[in-house]
């Protein structure tokens, strides 16, 4: 709220002025009705959009095992494929717009069942459409040495294989996986960490740890303090009491008479 200040002061500050209850009931009415002219009725949340009642137009269509909404562009459903990624989709996007005639920006229901088996043949022989090495995933195999990509079921299936090969042969990268750390070089100090986490002990807290075991090590150890001079001995070994009975003293050695 705004005030009015007099031209008097105290200490360089200036003393607002009282006012009248009046100008305070029309400010009240004047954001009252700000307030009111903010608010907005409630609308109803809007329902999802049904399906494309075309004819003959598929709410779900199966590529290469995997089920893809029907209303998603070709060059987008390809992406859903395991084992085909933003690149390869573009590649793959022209190859059958070349051979088979479909647009990109097809959506996927509108593809007779033809069209989605002659998809699915070009998709799992991929590497034999004159593709660049370098997209794909199986470059020179270890069984036959040759150039393929592999999508699915497969990729799963050969990525476990590569993996217990690595184990059984117990490289580096094997024996990494063991032990589930991160293979490929990466650290392991912040993140990366398995079974009970640790906090990060700095270089200074270390330190201070090692200089504390080394001020209370053992006599005779390498580091430990000698006891002082002065130093009371130890509580086990005190002198007995004024009452207590001394201890019997050994019997003199008889002389022999000549």
């Amino acid at each position: 709220m705004l005030l009015e200040y007099n031209k008097e002061t105290v200490f360089g500050r200036f003393l607002p002025k009282k006012r009248n209850g009046d100008l305070l009931k029309e400010e009240k009415k004047e954001t009252h009705e700000k307030t009111e002219k903010k608010k907005e009725p409630f609308k109803k949340p809007q329902a999802m959009p049904k399906m494309d009642d075309r004819p003959g137009f598929k709410g779900i269509v199966r590529i290469a095992g995997k089920d893809i909404r029907g209303n998603i562009r070709l060059r987008r459903a390809l992406t859903y494929v395991r084992g085909i990624g933003q690149n390869l989709s573009v590649s793959a996007a022209n190859i059958l717009h070349s051979k088979l005639g479909l647009a990109p920006d097809k959506e996927v229901g509108e593809l007779s069942d033809q069209d989605i088996e002659k998809i699915d043949g070009i998709l799992f022989n991929i590497q034999n459409q004159h593709i660049p090495k370098f997209l794909l995933n199986r470059q020179a195999d270890m069984l036959d040495g040759t150039n393929k990509h592999i999508i699915m079921s497969d990729l799963i299936f050969n990525t476990k294989q590569d993996v217990e090969r690595e184990k059984k042969l117990y490289t580096w990268k094997g024996y990494r996986f063991y032990y589930g750390q991160k293979v490929r070089g990466q650290r392991t100090r912040n993140s990366g960490r398995t079974g009970m986490t640790v906090g990060v002990l700095r270089k200074a807290v270390i330190a201070a740890q090692q200089a504390q075991k080394e001020a209370t090590g053992r006599p005779g150890t390498p580091g430990a303090a000698a006891p002082a001079a002065g130093a009371a001995a130890p509580a086990g070994a005190a002198k007995p009491a004024g009452g207590a009975a001394k201890p019997a003293e050994k019997p003199a050695a008889k002389t022999e008479k000549k």
